[in-house]
């Protein structure tokens, strides 16, 4: 018998375009979740999918101590495209390898062994950022992982992240929108405070963007907005548009020190094609500059909306609405009455992380929705 990792949805999907997934009985669907993150520029956007057939046609892999036009174009790419400082590049598959990569270069490149991560966090499932994971229900099955060289902080207290970092720390892990974890924004003080006590102690600061990344929260990195520059970056998800691509991004002293870290398939060629191609559409496009007005649209009008929400936070296109009632049975009605797919993020946040392709109307389409959907709980509360 065979089984999957993932349980399944009772929705089938055939195809993809833009903003839109279509279900096998040709049900059309209005995707506010993008698989996570992953599809940027919508779903088959044409030079991305144009791209993946050129290289395919021409080479499917050949690992990566031989130059390849596709990897090294996006070597090049994103060293430009990376914050000042930050250019050095490592290719892999997935943003926990991205996550693992970015602290085991921490650990080389620095004498410290501890690090520092924030309550909430999410930063993959290998052994090492699982221990950066906060969440027990993830770690439990998999312990004894990294925990007693792992110390975690309240995300947003300045001062308690002070106390943490010391000089046998490696490196501080932190997401400046804390995704998984409920949709949290850091405070402006808080990623600045991590800047100048890393500075200090001579410790890696690394930003996983793996969710904030290309362009989402309005920013092409989330922490330009913020004015604050890591050490390591980590981005992933939607850089190559869904296919299976991570990167670690870092600064000189970190790239010099870095250990003998490797992968298979670092920079596969068809994968780097359609990195560069989602990336170009992204700049060339100006998806964050769409992920910034249609997003303070959406976020607005989710704000005024006339329904049992108690919170409605983010960045861009990255918009958490904590609501009232569980936030799985928000998500089934939303799917199945109105045709509009989101994501969890813990029990009471419907996420919401569409395409940056994302036009005003689909906007207003999800809160209609969600107003339809939330609205009979606020009936039934008033005993109307």
């Amino acid at each position: 018998m065979s089984g999957f990792v993932f349980s399944e949805k009772p929705i089938g999907i055939e195809s993809g375009e833009g903003v839109t997934l279509v279900g096998e009985d040709g049900t059309e669907y209005l995707d506010f979740g993008a698989s996570y993150a992953c599809t940027p520029t919508g779903h088959c956007h044409p030079d991305v999918v144009e791209a993946v057939q050129d290289q395919a046609a021409e080479l499917l892999y050949v690992q990566g101590s031989y130059p390849v036009e596709s990897r090294t174009t996006l070597h090049e790419k994103l060293g430009a495209l990376a914050p000042d400082g930050i250019g050095n590049v490592w290719l892999c598959n997935s943003g926990t390898e991205a996550n693992e990569a970015a602290l085991k270069f921490a650990r080389s490149a620095t004498d410290g062994t501890k690090i520092v991560a924030a309550k909430r966090a999410f930063h993959g499932r290998t052994a090492g950022t699982l221990s950066a994971t906060w969440k027990p229900k993830y770690k439990k099955p998999f312990e004894p992982l990294l925990e007693d060289h792992v110390e975690f902080v309240d995300y947003g207290d300045d001062e308690a992240l002070a106390a943490a970092v010391d000089d046998d720390t490696a490196a501080v892990i932190l997401e400046p929108i804390q995704g998984e974890g409920g949709i949290h924004p850091a405070p402006q003080s808080y990623l600045e405070t991590a800047r100048e006590v890393t500075e200090a102690t001579e410790t890696a600061l690394i930003f996983d963007e793996i969710q904030t990344g290309i362009g989402r929260t309005g920013d092409l990195w989330a922490c330009e907005g913020y004015g604050v520059t890591p050490d390591i970056l980590t981005t992933a998800k939607g850089i190559a548009s869904g296919l299976p691509m991570g990167a670690t991004l870092c600064a000189d002293w970190i790239a010099e020190n870095a250990g003998p870290h490797g992968s298979t398939f670092s920079g596969n060629p068809v994968v780097a094609a359609a990195a560069n191609a989602t990336l170009e559409v992204v700049v060339e496009e100006d998806l964050p500059g769409n992920a910034a007005e249609v997003g303070g649209y959406l976020q607005d009008e989710l704000t005024a909306l006339d329904a049992p929400i108690r919170d409605v936070r983010g960045e861009g296109l990255m918009l958490g609405v904590e609501v009232k009632r569980g936030a799985n049975r928000v998500l089934r009605d939303l799917a199945l009455e109105h045709q509009v797919l989101a994501l969890p993020a813990g029990r009471s946040v419907v996420r919401l992380l569409p395409p940056l392709v994302l036009e005003k109307r689909h906007a207003d389409a999800v809160v209609a929705a969600l107003g339809d959907v939330l609205t009979p709980d606020a009936k039934a509360q008033s005993g109307s």
